[in-house]
Formats: C-alpha cells, structure tokens, sequence
C-alpha cells in the first residue's frame, strides 16, 4: 500500500503536467492560426485590389478600414514607420536622425538587424527594435507608412504593401488644351485612383467653383484663367492644374426656338397667332415661333397654357438678376405667368430633363394649389350671345368646374382649333387679386404680384426680371443651377374680370441680362 500511494501521486503529477503541456500547445496553436488569418486576410485584400481608407491608432492596436468597408484590427502592438517633416526616418514618434533619402518615392526593405535595431534598407537607423523581438511568423512587427503605402512588416521578413495615399487624380486634355465659347456648357471627367471618401474642390484663378468630382459649368465672359483640382482624403490633398481658355462669342439675346405651343381656351387664341381651319398644330408652333423671335405678342389662354422656349446659348446664372420673359402687364392688369426652367444635362438639345420651378413672391401663400390639374372641353357650338359667359366648361382635380366666358371684342372661337375636343394642364395655381374697383362692373384691376413672374409687371420694372437663383425642384427644395437651356412659361391663375374676359398670360420675347 505504501508503494502504491507514491505511484499515484506520480501518475497525477504527470497527468498534470501534461494537461499543461497540452493547454500550451492549444494556446500556440490558436495563436498560430490567428496570425495566419490575419495574415491570409491582408493578402486577400490586396488579391482584390483593396487599399486603405483611413487606419486609426488605439494605444498600439490599430483599427484600419480597408475601400470595400471591412475594419481590420492589428493587436500585434507593432512599431509605426515613417518619414517626418524633416525627411528622416521616424519609428514610433523617435527621430533616428536618418534621412530618407530617395525612399519617399518607394517603399523600403525594412527588417530588424543583428545589433537588435531596426533596419531600412540595410542600414542601421540606430533605434532598437527591442519590443519586437519576441515575435515570430506571422505576427506583425512594424506598420510602414511611407510613398503613399502602408505595408505590414511581418517577423519573419514577409511585408504586405497597400496603397493609402491621398486621392490620384486625372483628366484628358484635348488637343489645344481647353478651349471653348461663353455661354456654353464646359465639363470635365475626372478619373481618380484612392477615391473612398475623398473630398473635392474646383477653384477658378482661386476662387472655389464647386465641389464635385467631375465638373460641369458656364461661364458668361470671355478670358484665360487658371481652373485647379485639390482632391482630398485621411492621407493628404493631391492637387491638378490647368490653363482653360474662353472664347468670346456672339448670340442672340431672345428665344431663337419655340419647342412647344400648348394655350387653354381664351380670348385671343387663334387670333395671336392666327389660326384658320385645316392649319395643323406644328405651323401654328413655326408661326408662334416667329412672333416671339419678332418680339411680337403671343397668348397663353387661361390657366396651364404654356410654351417652352430655346436659345442659342445657355443662360448663365450670374450675379443677381439673370432674365426677362416680355409680356404687357401694366400697372393695373398683370396676368402672372409661372416660369420653369431646365439645363439640358444630357446634352441633346431637347426639354427632355427635369424641370424647376422659379419661385416667386407667392410661393409660400397658403392659397396657393400645387399639382392643381384643369381640363378644358371644346363647346359643340359656338354661342350666338357675344357674351355668353358660360362658354368653355372646365373641371378640375378639385372638385370644381366653371366657364371661359366669352365677350363681344373678340368674335372667334376661343377653344385652339388645332387641339383634341378636351385638353388638360397640371402646375400651380395661384390665388387671384382680380376685383372690381368701380364696384359696378366698370373697371376691373388685376394688381400684380410683388416679384417673380412673366406678364406680371411692365417689362421695364425690374420686379419683372427673374434670378435662377430661385429656382426650386418638385419637392420644393432649392436648387443651385448654374445655368439654363430652357424656359417654360404657363399661365398660373384662372379667373376672369367681367366684360375683360379670363385672365390669359401673353409672351412678347425673351431678354438675357447677361448679355
């Protein structure tokens, strides 16, 4: 029995001791397989052509976001590399009183030599690389940043280099540089390299322009100027430069193409312009084109009628007032047209983009109707009273209906002769000022609204010149445009004044104040 006691003690030591051994190998062994995961996981990264967004330092352990979003941490405690202002090599904030040399253009062999210091490129830049000597195989012993990489030092000599540098920046300059007229659409593709979550600046002979990648822009004079590119991100700014020339150029300072004629049902439709039975809806267009362009009057009709104007030129938006659409407001008769205006951002010189709101001085009424949608229906016959007021039946998405009613100064058909047997037009309606001052039906007054309309007050008022400035999407929110290829006009209120008739929006032509 006295035997037996010692050799199982003996046996449960040994059993001990190997428990010990065996937790040490597992604790090797997962050690082993997290380097080589990390390992394994730089490697795919940079298999995928992934570099650096932005790395951050947390008391030795680095967290480090890679352009496909994924975070990686480093525990490893490792040395940070790199070169200081001064141009010599930096380790963990340690001047090694070493110049870098040329090696800020690549990245250097770094190791750690026999004396236990760390080494760069085969030389000795006598700082110790003691607190890494205990690492072996996968683990990470220094982070490198130099020559727009960042590369991870491994202890068995292995590095991995990822790009992470401020944004490459380029674009193709034609022939002959940048050269291109006033008025016209410049723009410029960027291509950049390193682009996650980089910041752009345009600036224009040093004034900020924009800040996009790509540029797109009008310029309203003419001259040579200097247009730079600072792309920015966590590693520094990369700047391009280069010389545009603008041309100067001459152009028309009105409409030069009418895209669209659509007017509602009033009292001088078919008469301004003329309209007799069998002229189809694009001779009608040609001869509303030719009035406007001759600074002649053309009307809308009552509320939605619109036309879509063209120029040959952009109209820039510039400082303060940009336009003019003519009417014949005066001052106690104004018939407020709501304008829209659209760049045409694909550059195919049709209405075909979005289209802004110009927002005028009763925008924010409460009165105002948006989306208001009215349709016209063509009477079966003409009245034989000349001023039957329940002429022109309308309807709208109000639940509303009412009459264009006609009068005896204008005998012919008030319904476009040219159109379906019912028309409809959607956009804001706006509250009407019409009343009658006389008070007995003798004198009515359609007083103007205080600032942003066509027709609205007399084209030599400056309340009737329009900013793009105001312009504002769908939504209402405000847009910055810096220019415009198009302007639409439609008639925003729907009323009449008595023996006066509807209140139709009438276009005389177009002026760009820039010009």
């Amino acid at each position: 029995m006295k035997k037996l006691l010692p050799c199982l003690l003996f046996i449960t030591l040994l059993t001990s001791c190997l428990k010990d051994d065996l937790e040490d190998l597992r604790k090797d062994v997962d050690s082993l397989k997290e380097q080589m995961a990390q390992y394994e996981s730089l490697l795919d990264a940079l298999n995928n052509r992934l570099y650096i967004k932005s790395y951050e330092d947390n008391s030795g352990a680095y967290s480090i976001e890679l352009s496909d979003g994924t975070i990686m941490t480093v525990n490893d405690a490792p040395s940070f590399i790199e070169i200081g202002d001064n141009g010599n090599w930096w380790i963990d904030n340690q001047d090694s009183g070493k110049a870098a040399g040329e090696y800020p253009n690549s990245m250097p062999e770094i190791g750690i030599g026999e004396g236990r210091n760390w080494v760069i490129d085969d030389v000795d830049v006598g700082i110790s690389a003691q607190n890494q000597l205990a690492k072996e195989g996968s683990n990470i012993i220094a982070l490198a940043q130099i020559a727009g990489q960042l590369s991870f030092v491994f202890a068995d000599g292995r590095a991995i280099n990822f790009d992470a540098s401020a944004p490459v920046i380029s674009f193709n300059i034609p022939d002959g540089g940048f050269v291109f007229n006033k008025m016209t659409w410049f723009n410029v593709e960027t291509v950049v390299k390193l682009d996650a979550d980089a910041n752009y600046e345009w600036l224009f002979d040093g004034k900020v322009l924009a800040n996009t990648k790509d540029l797109t822009y009008v310029f309203a004079k003419a001259g040579e100027h200097i247009l730079q590119l600072n792309a920015k991100n966590e590693f520094g700014v990369r700047t391009v430069q280069v010389t545009i020339t603008i041309n100067d150029a001459v152009y028309t300072n009105n409409l030069t193409k009418l895209f669209e004629f659509k007017p509602a049902p009033g009292q001088q439709i078919n008469k301004l312009p003329a309209w007799s039975e069998g002229i189809a809806a694009d001779s009608v267009l040609k001869t509303a084109e030719k009035a406007l362009t001759n600074n002649s009057l053309i009307s809308l009709g009552s509320f939605g009628g619109y036309v879509t104007m063209g120029f040959d030129h952009t109209i820039v938006n510039g400082e303060g007032n940009d336009f003019l659409v003519k009417g014949n407001a005066y001052s106690s008769w104004a018939e407020p047209g709501i304008i829209m205006v659209s760049e045409d951002v694909n550059r195919n010189g049709l209405p075909d983009d979005e289209w802004f709101e110009i927002y005028g001085s009763e925008h924010s009424n409460s009165e105002a109707v948006k989306n208001y949608e009215v349709t016209y229906y063509r009477p079966e016959l003409e009245p034989t009273n000349p001023n039957e007021q329940n002429y022109i039946l309308w309807k709208d998405n109000q639940g509303q209906s009412g009459y264009v009613p006609k009068n005896s100064f204008n005998s012919q058909s008030y319904y476009p002769g040219w159109e379906t047997d019912s028309i409809s037009f959607t956009g804001t309606l706006l509250p009407s000022k019409i009343y009658d001052q006389s008070g007995t039906g003798t004198f009515w007054t359609n007083p103007p609204y205080d600032w942003g309309y066509a027709d609205n007050m007399s084209n030599n008022n400056e309340a009737a010149q329009i900013d793009i400035s105001w312009a504002h999407d769908s939504e209402g929110n405000a847009v910055k445009l810096h220019g415009v290829d198009f302007i639409k006009v439609y008639n925003g209120t729907l009323a009449a004044g008595g023996w006066l008739g509807e209140v139709s929006t009438e276009v005389s032509g177009f002026t760009d104040l820039n010009l």
